[in-house]
Parts: C-alpha cells; structure tokens; sequence
C-alpha cells in the first residue's frame, strides 16, 4: 500500500448576504474544490494556497481554525493507495476566476446547489462544516462589534477600550476561559501570550491537548488597569456576552481558569475545594481550575494545575493521539 497527501480549500464569498462556493468543473462534468499533492517543503496551507492560484487564479484570504481531514482508500494499477486530503476554508475577494487546463468550467453556487452536484459523501460532509462555520464567522463577528462598543456606551468605564477577541476554531470541542487579558494581551489583542499563556500553552501541551483545537477567551475581554479584579459591575456587563460566546461555539467541555470563572460558569466559590471535578451548569460540562498566573507563583499550585488537565484529556479522551481523526 503507498500513501499520498493532498491540500486544497472550499472557496466561498459573500453575496447579497450568503455564502457561494466556488465549484471547479472537471472533463466528464464532476464537480470539485481547488486541490492537490503537497510537494516537498510545503506545509499542508502552502500547497493549498499554490493549488488555489494555480487552479483557479484568485486571491483569498483562509479562515483560521478550520481544518478538515478527508480520508480514502483507492486502487492504481492493483497497488491500493492510501490518500489524505487536508481541507481549508477561504473566504476569495473577486468573483473573476481563470481556471486551468485541468479543468473545463466553474460555477459559483449555494449551498443548496453544492449539496446536489457534489457526489463524494465525505466532500459533502465538509461543505456542511464549513457552511456551518462561516454562519458562526458571521456571529462572532457581530457579536465582537457590539462587544466593542461596550466603552462608549458606559460613561464609567474603567477598563481598557481595546477588546481582546477570543482565539481559536468556532467549532472547538473545549473552551478555555480566563479572568481578563493583561498588558500583553491588550497590547497584540490576543487571549493568553504572556506569561501565563506561555504556562498554559505547555501545560495543555504536556496534557496532550492541542492549544490550536480550542478556543480560548475570558469573561472580560478588556485589560483591567494593573491587572486588577475586574469589579462586580464591569463582570455583569461582560458576562452575557461570554455567555453568547459559548453558544456560538457550542463546545463540549469548558475549562474554567481561575476564581472568577469558575466562579461565573460553575458556581464554584473554592477552586481548592472543587479544581478537577466536571460541573454541569446551563447543559455545559464545566471544569475548574487554578489559574495559570497562580501556577506561575506557587509550585505547588502549578502541580495541581497540570494534574487537573491531565485528567481531564484523561477523562475526556482528549489527549492528543486520540483526537487525530477530527
């Protein structure tokens, strides 16, 4: 048996409101995504974005966080090859296409319409996804815009006015959610950099947890001066939008890090009392843990903190080899 490793991307762009697919055209009339082998040196992104202008000579920008295997067997000349294709998610900015000699047409079609042109089962299972994930693109992003305006709205307002946007795929399968961001995190409007995210990083990765399969955020996505407790008031306004967050992504579990979300999303007052455990609150499965900057101060705190993702990837079957076949 050999083995062969392909790359390419569902090509989408908005019109009047909705997403249109592009759909190559081959000899013979089936249809197809802009795809093929990964060459030597290239990483899995790379080769897709050459195939894309080599196939269909348009620029694109990708989705992050969207990246779907397809997986088949077939024969060539009695040899049975094992073939993996990666899958993007690209969002183009013209609809003027030059396709290749590979190919004798394209069309721009809707969803609708791809479903019943596309044959391959596993093909049509992706289109899904990423139909599904391009409608939560759409929600993400209004809800950050409302989010954003939450500093001119409140004459009060005592934190930053730089919202710091979650990070992460919009159908991760775990949530990660923080206190606040810090000065790092308000100064590259990223969840999670700095140093405690720096122990985050290794301790999921110690876990076995992928840091890039799950989205990280925090119940207040404004930097509190000095890095203070955000207030009981500054919580009531930011708490609703992580709430629409989690329904946006739907994740399986969330682990909730530190006082204030644990706090927030388990009902948990003593995380000494309660870290490791699994809380269902509001059909979530939650569980809370130290916070990173408190693993950073206590050794001790950091033992418990990394035991605590250790069971959960245990308990969860989230460890990093068990989740190859998403």
């Amino acid at each position: 048996m050999s083995f062969e490793f392909s790359a390419g991307a569902i090509i989408y762009r908005i019109e009047e409101g909705r997403p249109v697919f592009l759909l190559l055209v081959k000899d013979g009339g089936e249809y197809d995504i802009a795809k093929g082998h990964i060459e030597k040196g290239e990483t899995a992104k790379m080769a897709a974005e050459r195939e894309i202008m080599e196939e269909a000579g348009i620029r694109v920008l990708f989705k992050e966080g969207f990246a779907k295997d397809i997986r088949y067997f077939f024969y060539r000349k009695k040899n049975r090859v094992f073939k993996k294709v990666k899958v993007f998610l690209a969002e183009a900015d013209s609809k003027n296409v030059k396709i290749s000699d590979e190919h004798v047409g394209y069309e721009w079609a809707d969803y609708e319409s791809v479903s019943q042109k596309i044959k391959f089962k596993d093909m049509k299972r992706v289109f899904a996804l990423a139909a599904g994930y391009i409608e939560k693109i759409g929600l993400m992003d209004d809800l950050n815009r409302k989010y954003g305006k939450l500093p001119s709205e409140n004459g009060n307002w005592g934190l930053s006015s730089r919202l710091v946007p979650g990070e992460g795929p919009l159908d991760a399968k775990i949530m990660l959610v923080g206190q606040a961001p810090g000065k790092n995190e308000d100064e590259k409007l990223r969840p999670f950099i700095g140093r405690s995210g720096l122990l985050l990083s290794e301790a999921l990765k110690k876990a076995g947890i992928r840091r890039e399969r799950c989205y990280v955020t925090s119940v207040v996505q404004f930097f509190p001066p000095k890095n203070r407790m955000p207030t009981e008031e500054e919580v009531g306004l930011c708490a609703p939008f992580l709430m629409q967050q989690i329904e946006i992504v739907n994740p399986r579990w969330i682990i909730a890090l530190g006082s204030l979300s644990s706090s927030v999303l388990a009902g948990v007052e003593k995380i000494s009392e309660a870290h490791g455990r699994f809380v269902l609150r509001g059909g979530n499965k939650v569980m809370p843990t130290f916070h990173p900057a408190a693993a950073l101060r206590f050794k001790r705190i950091k033992g418990l903190f990394e035991e605590d993702l250790s069971e959960f990837a245990a308990r969860t079957g989230r460890a990093e080899n068990q989740t190859g076949k998403e």
